[in-house]
């Protein structure tokens, strides 16, 4: 351990809780935390919900810093709205296996090949990657967002295959679909969540669109985070089956504590095999160390920035019909903390 306290030894004697809230009130920071953290980082966190919605929450507020504690595409897109903040990731190495299907080198080569098609990018992607897009879409948009395309403009949709073909399926447009996946989503099971409903008969099914079409199949409601958080607050009945990341239980057991969540299972049986590895990488220690040192820092080329700006603007301009629905809704859905 260094002499201040470094993660590479023990904080041992360290109240974390009393640390990080005292460099908040110094840095003048907001604690951003996604769904799929750990409860004890949604618990410390100002707010908690969506990835963009966290965004737009912090870009309405007066702080000097945002510690987004998600992944990078998360935090790299509230330094796109937030550029005049100071935006820390506790841990850099906390990627997206989205992202990573989508190198913008490829993506570029790829709406070369097809020019004649707009490219509709969800937002789980690099700033580069939404710099060559044409409209950013979220799980609660995208929809709304593609039925104001012409019906003969051609498509790319990435990089979720899984997103881009429930929207295709539920639309009945054709898309010409990137094959990027969530491995998160990706790894639960058809054979193991038909088990699971037959333990508990009646319990409705809540999906993220990310999850395979044979899971979605299967399904009673799909939509976003911040929509499942919502359904599961609303359902009638005491059990209910959530198909996405399990940490998003967390809210829905201090929502509603006299209901039963279920987070479907992996192959394996059990939903452990369904957490993010890359939001497990975030940990208390590590936001206090980024809230100590403001380090590590997204930086971004300006250029980048505003060119990665337009296709967010795209987006809002066209989701207007969608506020309340989900990760564009209104940013008092957030959770205070």
């Amino acid at each position: 351990m260094d002499a201040r306290g470094g993660i590479g030894g023990s904080l041992a004697g360290v109240d974390i809780v009393e640390e990080i809230n005292k460099l908040r009130k110094e840095r003048n920071a907001i604690i951003l935390a996604h769904y799929y953290q750990k409860p004890e980082i949604q618990d410390i966190a100002d707010f908690v919900g969506d990835s963009l919605e966290l965004s737009r929450k912090a870009a309405e507020t007066d702080a000097d810093v945002i510690a987004f504690c998600g992944v990078k595409f998360m935090a790299e897109t509230a330094k796109i709205l937030s550029p005049e903040k100071i935006v820390v990731l506790p841990d850099m190495d906390a990627g997206c296996s989205l992202e990573d299907s989508c190198p913008p080198d490829k993506f570029k080569a790829f709406r070369d090949e097809h020019p004649d098609h707009i490219a509709l990018t969800y937002i789980n992607c690099s700033a580069e990657v939404k710099a060559l897009s044409d409209i950013i879409v979220t799980s609660s948009s995208a929809e709304h967002i593609l039925s104001q395309i012409p019906l003969d403009q051609k498509i790319i949709f990435g990089p979720d295959k899984h997103l881009g073909g429930y929207i295709a399926k539920k639309t009945g447009r054709d898309m010409l679909l990137w094959p990027g996946v969530c491995i998160v989503h990706e790894a639960f099971s058809e054979t193991e969540l038909l088990k699971l409903q037959a333990q508990h008969p009646g319990a409705p099914v809540a999906a993220h669109p990310e999850c395979p079409a044979y899971i979605l199949d299967h399904a009673d409601m799909v939509g976003s985070t911040s929509a499942i958080l919502k359904y599961a607050k609303s359902f009638e009945g005491d059990t209910i089956i959530i198909a996405t990341e399990p940490h998003i239980i967390h809210q829905m057991e201090k929502a509603v504590p006299e209901k039963n969540f279920i987070g479907a299972p992996g192959a394996d049986g059990n939903c452990n095999c369904n957490i993010c590895p890359y939001m497990a990488l975030n940990t208390m220690e590590k936001l206090y160390v980024a809230l100590r040192d403001l380090e590590p820092r997204i930086e971004m080329d300006e250029e980048l920035r505003l060119q990665a700006r337009k296709s967010i603007d795209k987006m809002m301009e066209m989701a207007s019909a969608t506020v309340g629905q989900g990760d564009l809704g209104p940013t008092d859905l957030a959770h205070e903390g």
